[in-house]
């Protein structure tokens, strides 16, 4: 047995069967477009700033204001 019931014969058929479809040129090219999407997205969490962090030092934090009122549908047909 192998992952979930799929044994390693039939791992090996699907890959046989992906590479023949795909072929290896395009397979390295999706894996390696892949990897650098990854890693551009891991890239990209570290350096994203939290929104408390641009504060300058000793700057208060800005009070929201919550605007009241009612919304209205309008029923015009077009």
């Amino acid at each position: 047995m192998g992952l979930g019931g799929i044994s390693i014969w039939q791992l090996l058929i699907i890959l046989v069967i992906v590479v023949l479809l795909f072929g290896t040129k395009r397979l390295g090219s999706m894996g390696s477009d892949l990897g650098a999407a990854i890693r551009g997205f891991r890239k990209s969490m570290q350096d994203e700033p939290k929104p408390e962090d641009k504060r300058l030092p000793g700057e208060e934090p800005q009070k929201s204001e919550v605007i009241q009122g009612e919304a209205q549908r309008s029923e015009e047909k077009h």
